[in-house]
């Protein structure tokens, strides 16, 4: 492809795309000369992908939600491959969604096995399906891990491994503030505020919108005073509107970065789709809850599979229950609504999350002077360069 290192970078979803924009950013600090093609979404565009086409068509999960539009990924992971067989880029990256990721590192790979392919977020093989760290040692050069116990799991089986940490701490100089947010709102300052975070999907909401909203209703029928305030992403925005409408309840809908790490520094208490996001409000100091819901088909499939006791990142990271998980058949409007006032009421509880947020965030790595983009972009190097060595 010339004399610049030409990546090619794979994120399926807003997670990935955050963590691919934070580690574009870092290689160019280390080499100017990079030039980035795959799939990514705005944050990414943002720091110079070209997009192979919207990265929100990979953003589904689960068996239910795939089968309807199988044949079209099929068709993107073909695109892909072919794509990359093409620019035969110095190193592939893909961040996350493995369904999508390692079909298309397998099928170039069967063509091309000289192109170092390095995956970022390592599958969960600690909580289910543990033969994977071997099969994905059989066609990826190296994995990047967000938590520190990680590595051993692929590295027993001959795949490199380097725990980087969590983009998540790279907020600290700007975690929002919760004044702004009141301002520009007209909130008093000790109006109670309850954040909805029902996920970035559309299978998501689809599923979890109408369990947060029947929430909501019973807190602000016992908090007449709260306010409800809705975070979400900008392609999101028709289909909340819609689903609010005479319902009763007129939440603020937040549709940008920043002004979502305000409206988490103001609440005094949320409810989250489980993921990232409960990272982000732990570094916000935003007591939460999480709860989720499959469709019956892929909670079958989770009943059976799942083998860890928490799906949390916090808990699983402190090996303890600290944030509630609702999840499943616990997913309804009264549990949900009874730890939600819980946490609104009780200093002592909101305390103890606050103070497990900060043990579980220095884990992955709060207060190093390195930030998690930099080690990953450095072990990308690391793996280009010794690629390189071992060519003929």
């Amino acid at each position: 492809m010339g004399q610049n290192l030409n990546i090619f970078i794979i994120a399926g979803e807003a997670s990935g795309d955050l963590l691919g924009a934070n580690l574009m950013r870092a290689l160019k600090q280390e080499r100017p000369d990079a030039v980035f093609h795959g799939i990514g979404g705005s944050k990414m565009v943002a720091e110079g992908l070209k997009s192979l086409f919207p990265m929100e068509e990979l953003s589904v999960m689960g068996i239910a939600e795939v089968l309807p539009r199988l044949f079209t990924i099929l068709r993107r992971i073909r695109q892909t491959a072919q794509e990359i067989e093409r620019l035969r880029p110095d190193a592939v990256i893909t961040i996350d969604s493995p369904d999508f990721c390692f079909r298309v590192v397998k099928k170039f790979k069967s063509r091309i096995k000289t192109i170092p392919c390095i995956h970022y977020v390592a599958p969960s093989v600690w909580a289910w399906r543990p033969g994977r760290a071997e099969k994905v040692a059989k066609f990826l050069d190296h994995i990047l891990t967000l938590l520190p116990f990680e590595p051993p799991y692929f590295q027993e089986h001959g795949l490199g491994a380097t725990f980087v940490g969590h983009s998540v701490v790279e907020r600290m100089e700007n975690r929002g503030q919760g004044d702004r947010f009141r301002q520009k709102y007209s909130l008093k300052p000790d109006q109670p505020v309850l954040c909805m975070l029902p996920g970035s999907r559309m299978s998501e909401l689809s599923r979890l919108l109408d369990k947060f909203s029947e929430t909501a209703d019973i807190v602000l029928r016992n908090r007449h005073q709260a306010v409800i305030v809705i975070p979400t992403l900008p392609h999101l925005k028709s289909v909340i509107e819609k689903f609010f409408v005479g319902r009763g309840i007129n939440p603020i809908l937040v549709y940008d970065e920043q002004e979502k790490f305000d409206a988490f520094a103001a609440s005094h208490v949320a409810i989250a789709a489980s993921g990232t996001v409960s990272l982000e409000l732990a570094m916000t100091d935003t007591p939460h809850i999480i709860a989720y819901k499959l469709s019956p088909v892929s909670a079958m499939v989770a009943r059976h599979l799942v083998k860890t006791p928490y799906v949390n990142l916090i808990n699983i990271l402190l090996k303890r229950r600290s944030v509630p998980e609702l999840l499943l058949d616990q997913c309804e409007p009264g549990p949900m609504s009874k730890e939600l006032m819980r946490l609104m009421d009780s200093k002592d509880a909101r305390t103890a999350q606050l103070m497990d947020f900060r043990e579980a965030l220095i884990k992955i790595g709060l207060g190093d002077p390195v930030k998690p983009s930099q080690r990953a972009a450095k072990a990308v190097l690391s793996v280009i360069a010794q690629k390189g060595k071992s060519a003929p």
